[in-house]
């Protein structure tokens, strides 16, 4: 996959639209850009939308609440538009100070966006994290918002009918829709009118680009995704990962090295499993998301290390990557 890849996260610099030739492409005049802030409560399906989209996982899922963590961008460029997707971590009741960092990105998103796609879960009713939710997108009336309803799938006849009454009883919105992200039910639909909402414009990111986030974090997020599908309970929340290294080697290979931190050392062995079988599971699964990303074979070098009450400690967040 030739994908063009920043060295720095785009969120630490300024957009520089007349930096490379590559904006200077002759575009239609109706040519449309703009950024989307996709919110809603942990596990609504931001992630698998934003995955549909963009045609490729830039964004780890799983069933489990909470597995966003920053806030990152899918950068999706047609001929016609170049959107750019803001997906944020689930908007819940913070318990550490790492949860406070993940509620205040997501928050964050909403003000500087073009559109907000407000997702929520129509297998279950509405709760009391859906209904701030809904108070934080009504405080900037000035930004469209689509109430996204997902999971159509998952429900049918008069309990549907009644979700989406109750749903659309959280506000007022710019326009309801009902998708299956995991099925694609409406979601092509939903992306021609969330183009129609931006304003016409230049791009901002060359058209190769696919995320602000640099190889090291995919491939973070893909190892720690594996970590959330294999481990139960609160185990996995307690985990972070960081790459250390990531190289093409003479053989052609990638070379990727990356340490799973754990915050207490019973953690540490539930990691590791019984003879090394659980690390072993969780290698297996990252190389093979690692290789259908970066469309190469990988050679992936784990271990697992323990930093005490990470998740609190604001030294060790930095350290991270959360700050």
């Amino acid at each position: 996959m030739d994908t063009w890849w920043p060295e720095v996260p785009a969120s630490e610099q300024e957009p520089d639209i007349d930096a490379s030739p590559l904006f200077a492409e002759e575009l239609p005049a109706s040519h449309r850009s703009g950024f989307v802030a996709l919110v809603g409560k942990p596990n609504v399906g931001k992630s698998t939308l934003l995955n549909r989209w963009m045609g490729v996982k830039v964004a780890a899922v799983t069933s489990k609440p909470q597995t966003t963590r920053t806030r990152l961008l899918g950068i999706l460029t047609r001929n016609d538009a170049q959107v750019i997707f803001v997906d944020t971590p689930g908007v819940h009741r913070p318990r550490t100070a790492l949860g406070d960092y993940m509620v205040a990105a997501a928050e964050s998103a909403v003000p500087d966006a073009d559109i907000v796609l407000f997702m929520v879960d129509l297998s279950s009713p509405p709760d009391a994290n859906d209904r701030h939710v809904a108070e934080l997108v009504a405080r900037f009336v000035n930004v469209p918002a689509i109430l996204v309803m997902n999971k159509r799938d998952l429900v049918s006849g008069e309990l549907l009918d009644g979700r989406e009454a109750a749903y659309r009883a959280l506000g007022q919105f710019s326009r309801e829709v009902t998708i299956s992200a995991e099925e694609g039910l409406g979601t092509d639909e939903l992306l021609s009118q969330v183009i129609g909402y931006l304003p016409e414009g230049p791009r901002f990111y060359p058209p190769d680009q696919l995320t602000d986030q640099s190889e090291r974090f995919v491939a973070a997020e893909l190892i720690r995704e594996q970590v959330l599908l294999n481990l139960r309970h609160e185990v996995p929340h307690a985990v972070a990962v960081i790459v250390s290294e990531f190289a093409q080697r003479p053989n052609g290979m990638l070379f990727i090295a990356a340490g799973i931190y754990t915050e207490q050392d019973s953690q540490k062995g539930i990691v590791i499993g019984a003879r090394g079988e659980m690390l072993k599971r969780i290698g297996s699964g990252a190389r093979v998301a690692l290789e259908a990303f970066f469309e190469q074979k990988v050679y992936l070098d784990l271990w697992v290390k323990v930093r005490k009450n990470w998740r609190s400690n604001e030294k060790y967040l930095r350290e991270l990557g959360y700050r």
